[in-house]
């Protein structure tokens, strides 16, 4: 009788490849608890980076596919409002595997110095135009920049360590000590008095024809508050008008009405020339601006492949309905003097919203998180806010429904 030696060792490469997925998500999940710390951030960090150096080919493959659903999970949570909940897990290992060829490229040719060339570059790869994974990120609550140049830096270090012997480690380490974050430029508050109440609107209730009117009274209401306590500006999230503003001839009118008193952002759809927009409105003295996304979601607001596949999909999934088109330039409000560049959600993390700000200090980000709530999605959203208000040094004050508003700082 012969005896056959189990092989453990794809068993070995997952277990590995999901220690270094953890570190890698540590930072979110300890946030979305409510434990923020520099020091154990920093040290998680850079054990992530060693990982991602030292680990075999195969277990970056797994580490790949644990980070996209530790990351990404909630992106299936918005299927249930589509009535297609029954794809939910399919999506999850959709992004879990994709983020595991991604990861699997790290090694392709295995040698560190190209391993650190990869890595570097994650930031740069965004499948189906889906930005949401800096690998920098790791570092937003630590002690050290999240600057691309800084992350290369600490992987070489990093590097380092690995590779001399132990007496001369202490070389690697002593860098790091003078490797701190700065704060970025000191901007002073807009000289406005804004009022930015915070809703949470559920999503299931919120296109519901009999919620509407419920939903448009309360959007008045808070208004009306605002106009009392003297403010200047109320700044209400994405979709909060669960209309096509600009066809409500009547709603129209009584936004234009109230913006005599006060100057008013609140989002809605807007439909131009048989299209449909997702867009910011600025009421301001019974003129309006209209802001027009630029930068869509993939799969929740385009389908970004060929035309064939999107009217496949759009017909099959979304009974027929069709993508929301886009704007070709970012817009900017004029408010009591002040510029503000506008975003809505998703396009506030990316980087052609922040493209010719032209000393531009401020922006005004709405989103409506409640397609992923309850989930570590608007932890992950405020990160990428604090990493791009650091990069191009801007204020960003983001109303939310949802989840909890917030001012970001550089």
């Amino acid at each position: 009788m012969f005896l056959v030696k189990r092989d453990n060792s794809n068993k070995i490469y997952i277990i590995k490849g999901l220690i270094t997925a953890l570190f890698l998500s540590s930072f979110i999940y300890l946030a979305y608890f409510n434990i923020e710390d520099k020091i154990i951030n920093t040290i998680f960090g850079l054990i992530s980076l060693y990982l991602l150096l030292k680990i075999e080919r195969k277990a970056l493959f797994f580490t790949g596919f644990f980070v996209g659903i530790l990351w990404f999970y909630w992106i299936g949570i918005s299927f249930q409002y589509y009535d297609l909940s029954y794809l939910s897990p399919l999506i999850i290992i959709g992004v879990g595997l994709c983020y595991a060829v991604l990861f699997y490229l790290i090694a392709l040719f295995d040698h560190p110095i190209f391993r650190i060339f990869i890595i570097s570059l994650l930031s740069f790869i965004n499948p189906f135009g889906f930005n949401w994974f800096i690998p920098e990120l790791i570092f937003i609550n630590s002690y050290f920049p999240t600057s691309k140049e800084y992350f290369v830096l600490l992987l070489a270090l990093v590097y380092l360590f690995i590779n001399l012997n132990n007496k001369l480690k202490i070389l690697a380490l002593i860098p790091l000590f003078f490797i701190y974050e700065n704060n970025g430029m000191l901007i002073d508050n807009p000289k406005i008095n804004i009022a930015m109440p915070q809703l949470s609107v559920s999503q299931d209730l919120k296109w519901i024809k009999e919620s509407r009117n419920i939903i448009i009274e309360n959007n008045l209401k808070l208004i009306d508050k605002a106009i009392e306590e003297k403010k200047d500006l109320i700044i209400l999230p994405e979709t909060v008008f669960p209309v096509l503003l600009n066809k409500e001839n009547f709603l129209y009118s009584i936004l234009e009405e109230k913006s005599k008193k006060i100057d008013i952002v609140a989002g809605a759809l807007y439909l131009e020339n048989k299209q449909y927009y997702n867009a910011s409105y600025h009421f301001s003295k019974e003129k309006v601006k209209i802001a027009k996304k630029i930068v869509l979601v993939p799969f929740g607001e385009e389908i970004p492949l060929p035309k064939f596949f999107v009217d496949l999909i759009n017909d099959t999934f979304y009974n027929g309905a069709q993508d929301y088109k886009k704007a070709n330039n970012p817009t900017d409000f004029l408010i009591n003097g002040i510029k503000f560049r506008n975003a809505i959600c998703y396009e506030a993390t990316s980087e052609e919203i922040y493209q010719n700000l032209n000393g531009i200090e401020y922006m005004i980000a709405i989103s409506n998180n409640a397609w992923f709530t309850p989930s570590i999605e608007p932890i992950l959203q405020k990160f990428l806010l604090k990493y791009y208000a650091k990069k191009y040094n801007i204020t960003i004050l983001h109303s939310i429904n949802g989840s909890p508003n917030y001012i970001i700082r550089p």
